[in-house]
């Protein structure tokens, strides 16, 4: 397939790298301008989104992977007044699905397809093998479906549901990520102050040996362990992305209780004013797997 890019910062970049490896053709814009280490791999640049509409074969495919919130709607917006009946947008940032629904049913209006789609598995997934989970219409998604397949880890990419439910799924598997994690770096602060001088590296490996909470997560852990030592030299601050706050406001209106899941967003204000190594555990996990910023003493 030909399809475009617009976004090639961590995650629409190294998707972009993938998607070439994977013999399909890139046409990208990015605010920033040409990138050459991904003009130099295949993609072909072009200046404004207009031009990035005409570069492709219709019906057009359009990844979007920039910020959420105004960004997101400056770029849902303008490409919609050039793309044609039949076009997608697959928008596949963290936005609020209740911001995908209406985008969606604007778009419908001139005949567009919009596909909500929540991205998993950070930057390294970008450049391996993504997980995907896709609302909208099934006959876009149908459209899509190939670049999916190839751009996902094997089982990595589903149809959820209609418009919205890309992005719900996805902020809920964003929840179930901040509760672990934080699960995960309070289980490394009992540690750090036991009596016992432990070897962390060596016990996160072992762990993720045969233990029940073998995972991914507990790997970064002792990656981060064998990267950052003791943790002394990192800030116990852990980047607010905001997108926690949807989710408990969610369940308060849902009348839900989610005293694990709530108790990890509050853990993202804690971190603000306190030296702890939970914290410190939980910013290196994000680093890892995410990209997130990590602040070094």
């Amino acid at each position: 397939m030909k399809i475009g890019i617009v976004g090639l910062g961590r995650m629409g970049g190294n998707l972009a790298l993938q998607a070439l490896e994977k013999n399909h053709e890139v046409v990208g814009y990015s605010k920033s301008g040409k990138r050459e280490e991904f003009a130099d791999a295949g993609v072909t640049f072009t200046d404004s989104l207009s031009g990035l509409v005409e570069a492709l074969p219709s019906p057009r495919v359009v990844f979007i992977y920039v910020p959420a919130g105004e960004p997101t709607e400056q770029t849902v917006n303008e490409l919609g007044e050039h793309l044609e009946a039949g076009d997608v947008i697959v928008e596949a940032g963290n936005s609020h699905w209740e911001d995908s629904k209406r985008r969606y049913a604007k778009l419908r209006e001139r005949g567009v397809h919009f596909l909500d789609c929540g991205t998993s598995g950070g930057v390294k997934g970008a450049r391996r093998g993504a997980c995907f989970m896709v609302g909208g219409d099934g006959e876009a998604f149908l459209l899509v479906k190939p670049l999916f397949e190839d751009l996902a880890v094997e089982d990595g990419y589903l149809h959820v549901g209609p418009a919205g439910s890309g992005h719900f799924v996805k902020l809920m598997h964003n929840m179930i990520e901040f509760g672990m994690v934080q699960a995960i770096g309070e289980g490394v602060e009992l540690l750090m102050r036991s009596e016992y001088v432990l070897d962390m590296p060596a016990l996160f490996h072992n762990w993720n040996h045969g233990s029940v909470v073998r995972s991914w997560l507990v790997e970064l852990m002792e990656v981060g362990f064998r990267e950052y030592g003791d943790l002394s030299s990192i800030e116990s601050q852990v980047e607010d992305t905001g997108e926690q706050v949807w989710g408990v406001q969610y369940a308060m209106e849902k009348e839900v209780p989610i005293p694990l899941l709530a108790q990890a967003v509050w853990g993202f204000y804690e971190s603000r004013d306190a030296d702890r190594p939970w914290a410190k555990a939980v910013a290196v996990m994000r680093h890892e797997y995410g990209g997130h910023p990590i602040e070094e003493k």
